[in-house]
């Protein structure tokens, strides 16, 4: 199902996974706006579409700060009149130290980010999908495999991956009586910035350090893909993508 006149929306979409979801949708047919902290990132990802990026729209955006978010959506509305699909997809980690060594600092930054931000955004989205005509829509949060194991030294991380379930089951809850679909994707091990590092290798949870096979976060935006194109009445509440080889499974 092609997304010929839909509308959607992708937070961090200056690399990583949010730039190939924001290539894959826009090839697809959407309109996308694209939502980050760095406008020349942004324009890259327009760019990088080609004939496609006509129908991107770049909003310059901190979603951890509740009047950037107004504005992101307001935005949104101005140019579009709706929004049909949100990817809360934005995230960002701490340095891997143990626990009893993380700042406040370190800790509020996470949790910011990674379920603040996407608070913030799907209260947004329930405003103007819940008014617009034709009413609902679909919202995606970007999980990880950390909100189901954790890997060693990464506690604000983790929780906040927990925590984003919690907010997904709510948001499917939530959202029926407006017509508003609320999934998520579990990602292991997508080769972007966050895991540059495991190519010389990380901590294992028995102690030892061991490079980890990665995928191409195209990979992902398929998944992501598959999930938008579905009817309103149908919903993949939970979807695990992961490098095949990445020790997950079994691990600990």
């Amino acid at each position: 199902m092609r997304g010929d006149g839909k509308i959607a929306m992708i937070t961090g979409a200056g690399s990583g996974i949010g730039r190939a979801t924001a290539l894959a949708l826009l090839n697809e047919g959407y309109s996308v706006v694209l939502a980050g902290r760095r406008r020349e990132a942004l324009e890259q990802t327009v760019a990088a579409a080609g004939p496609a990026g006509i129908r991107a729209l770049a909003v310059p955006s901190d979603v951890s700060d509740p009047a950037s978010v107004d504005a992101l959506f307001e935005a949104t509305k101005e140019a579009f009149g709706r929004l049909d699909l949100l990817f809360n997809n934005a995230g960002t980690g701490a340095p891997p130290v143990p626990l009893e060594d993380l700042t406040v600092e370190q800790w509020r930054r996470v949790v910011d980010v990674n379920l603040t931000g996407p608070f913030l955004c799907t209260r947004a989205a329930f405003r103007l999908m819940k008014a617009q005509d034709p009413r609902g829509g679909r919202i995606i949060n970007n999980g990880s495999i950390s909100a189901q194991t954790p890997r060693p030294n990464s506690a604000p991380y983790t929780a906040t991956k927990h925590a984003i379930t919690g907010l997904t089951k709510s948001t499917a809850l939530d959202g029926r009586k407006y017509d508003i679909a609320c999934g998520q994707v579990d990602i292991g091990n997508a080769e972007t910035d966050l895991t540059a590092r495991m190519k010389n290798g990380v901590l294992q949870a028995n102690g030892q350090t061991a490079v980890e096979p990665t995928m191409d976060p195209a990979h992902v935006a398929q998944a992501v893909l598959y999930m938008a194109s579905l009817p309103l009445d149908a919903n993949v509440l939970f979807l695990t993508v992961m490098a095949t080889k990445m020790p997950f499974v079994g691990r600990g």
